[in-house]
């Protein structure tokens, strides 16, 4: 499956309910698993993000889904990055001319 890393920050709604970070941070595995995901990491982080995810997903649109019912609840905001090991990328590098 297509491995994703998720940079994320809290929005203001998200620090005025940092308490239940933990809380939400399962429901994401709950519902991530329920989409076919599977989170292989959450952490929380000091510096530019507040926290990083790397999932795997059947797809681009199924994370696409799950990113958007995450942040349609108005506590994080964050980016998503298609990563790729080394066997794909030695695949990408295959293909060029």
């Amino acid at each position: 499956m297509p491995t994703f890393i998720t940079l994320v920050n809290f929005t203001d709604q998200g620090i005025k309910n940092i308490k239940d970070s933990p809380k939400r941070a399962k429901a994401f595995q709950d519902l991530a698993k329920k989409s076919g995901c599977s989170v292989k990491e959450l952490y929380w982080t000091q510096g530019q993000y507040d926290l990083i995810t790397i999932v795997e997903a059947p797809d681009e649109q199924t994370m696409s889904a799950l990113i958007l019912s995450v942040a349609s609840g108005g506590n994080v905001k964050g980016q998503t990055l298609r990563a790729f090991d080394a066997d794909e990328f030695g695949a990408i590098i295959k293909k060029m001319g």
